[in-house]
């Protein structure tokens, strides 16, 4: 194992433990570096690798800290090249795109704290139904900053969101930070999705982050019950 994998694999338990503040930075790169005496480069490294995997993520001017959904428990932690979006994973199939709601308002102090805003900045506020060979499949609601995601709107709704981030803007998405639980379908989920009352539907929890660790996607997206398999691999790393 690497040594920025090895410092990387510290932190992450230090996260895991409260061995840092949640509300406070970690300590800087050059103390960091000091401290596992390495090289600046090889702790950014390390610390890069942390914000992919959705533990940290950095404020321009204010320091590294420790995503705090990251800190309970049931979360799933998606690295970028997984992270393709809705439809690049059905890129074999017919997407299309119905939008329920599109609106612009300031956060509540829930959204911003996991998009890490305060409550000064807008953001959008989109529910949309995605349907896949023209039968619904998920109802997505998604919270996104204003500032960080310039120019959504209806067109970029009906397509892809992600490939309009990728592509038009340019930015890099690192990962995605995610918990999955069952819960029960609501009076959307019906209306939209076909589900009975007494569905159950698959929620997924997500907050997405750009490579620089600036989360960006606040969201949760409903799948029915029968048209979703959740698979993952578990890769056990050993040390030398």
């Amino acid at each position: 194992m690497k040594k920025y994998e090895l410092i990387s694999e510290e932190i992450r338990k230090r996260i895991g433990t409260a061995y840092y503040p949640e509300d406070q930075p970690i300590p800087d790169e050059n103390s960091l570096a000091a401290e596992f005496q390495c090289s600046r480069m090889t702790m950014k490294r390390a610390l890069d690798l942390l914000v992919a995997e959705g533990l940290l993520f950095r404020k321009r001017g204010h320091g590294t800290f420790i995503v705090k959904a990251a800190l309970n428990q049931g979360a799933i932690n998606v690295s970028g090249h997984e992270n393709k979006g809705f439809t690049k994973v059905m890129a074999d199939k017919n997407v299309t795109t119905q939008i329920i709601h599109f609106d612009v308002h300031f956060p509540s102090e829930e959204v911003a704290a996991h998009l890490s805003i305060d409550s000064t900045t807008p953001v959008y506020d989109i529910i949309r139904l995605r349907l896949v060979d023209e039968e619904p499949y998920v109802l997505e609601k998604t919270f996104m900053p204003v500032n960080l995601i310039k120019g959504i709107d209806e067109e970029v709704l009906l397509g892809s969101i992600y490939g309009y981030i990728s592509n038009q803007l340019h930015l890099k998405i690192a990962g995605a930070h995610k918990k999955i639980r069952a819960a029960k379908s609501d009076q959307l989920d019906q209306q939209y999705l076909g589900c009975d009352p007494t569905d159950p539907v698959l929620e997924v929890e997500q907050v997405a982050y750009l490579n620089a660790g600036q989360p960006f996607e606040y969201s949760f997206s409903h799948h029915r019950y029968d048209k979703f398999d959740f698979s993952t691999v578990e890769i056990t790393k050993t040390g030398r």
